[in-house]
């Protein structure tokens, strides 16, 4: 009786092409956790305002990252599951979803349902949780298994923000640079509504974050707090790379208005350059595999946003992609022991 682990990123479109990303962006902005207001609401500004303008621009913007394998985020994830099935040999099936898209949940489920595994451990590839990625992506597992007719033993990981192994993975490619060639170091992670943090907080009793120093320390209230895993992140890697306090910042990305996390990475970017810093090295915790966040957002656009405010390098330390010491990382969080 073999064992299935199923790993699950957010998904990606099926090719750069408007129609394609278009449908991707259909399928991702009508969840309910991404966009989390009424449904009629939801339904006229996804389908009939952001879409139908957003996914020519995005369809340019995958195109400039696009590879002969296509999609990085999904070229990433393939070479993943292979390298993690090697890892835990013929005891073990591993397959690959995406949230969004495909390979998508239903498919791989489908494809594990019918090998009977005795078990199945669902790791969604998000560190840090948050109801809009891991919560989503677990809410969908669990859709599509509750209609089984036999339910094998699950086991859920929603998180893993600081497992020993996944930050040994992230510090071998930090140490790949040396921090002090650098000005200063940003850890962006993507951003998230101000509003599903204080969702969070209030799902516990505890009132609203104050988005303050409430996430110094994990404890009960904040363990699923997406700020405070991110905040936890950043101490454990500058801990253990060394880096003195005000030569680093944690940062949030990716936003769509004035109401999310703080600080913004373009506007510490800005900040920077004007300053006087000339070289910066960018971290992307958030994110196990490169992508169109990191990639284009962070080695494009914050690079030009930098030299246009006097910055003249931005560089990025490489996503943790198909790093044998994540791929180790992962093989922990399914057998529970470091190898020998």
């Amino acid at each position: 009786m073999k064992k299935a682990v199923l790993l699950i990123n957010l998904g990606t479109p099926d090719a750069p092409s408007p129609s394609k990303v278009g449908k991707y962006l259909t399928q991702f902005l009508n969840d309910r956790r991404v966009i989390d207001i009424n449904p009629m609401g939801r339904f006229l500004l996804v389908n009939l305002i952001i879409v139908p303008f957003r996914r020519f621009k995005s369809a340019k913007l995958y195109q400039h990252i696009w590879t002969k394998e296509g999609s990085p985020l999904l070229a990433y994830g393939v070479a993943l599951k292979q390298k993690l099935q090697q890892q835990l040999g013929n005891d073990y099936i591993v397959e690959l979803a995406m949230r969004y898209q495909n390979p998508s949940i239903h498919q791989a489920l489908e494809a594990l349902r019918k090998q009977t595994p005795s078990s199945i451990h669902i790791i969604p590839l998000y560190p840090q949780y948050a109801s809009s990625s891991t919560g989503s992506t677990l809410e969908e597992v669990m859709k599509q298994i509750k209609g089984w007719e036999v339910i094998p033993d699950l086991k859920m990981t929603s998180r893993f923000h600081q497992h020993p192994a996944f930050i040994e993975a992230l510090i071998e490619e930090g140490k790949k640079h040396r921090h002090a060639d650098y000005d200063h170091v940003l850890f962006s992670y993507h951003g998230l509504p101000e509003r599903h943090i204080h969702k969070s907080s209030a799902h516990y009793g505890n009132g609203s974050c104050n988005f303050g120093n409430c996430c110094d320390v994990i404890n009960s209230n904040n363990q699923y707090c997406y700020r405070a895993n991110c905040m936890a992140t950043t101490r454990e890697l500058v801990k253990a790379l060394q880096i003195p306090e005000g030569k680093y910042t944690s940062t949030f990305q990716s936003r769509l208005n004035d109401k999310w996390l703080k600080p913004y990475s373009d506007k510490v970017i800005e900040a920077l350059g004007k300053k006087g810093a000339k070289k910066l090295l960018v971290f992307s915790p958030a994110f196990v595999a490169d992508c169109l966040e990191t990639i284009h957002e962070i080695g494009t656009e914050y690079e030009v946003l930098f030299k246009e405010h006097g910055g003249q390098k931005v560089t990025l330390v490489n996503s943790l992609n198909t790093n044998d010491k994540w791929v180790d990382a992962l093989r922990q969080m399914v057998v529970g022991n470091p190898a020998n």
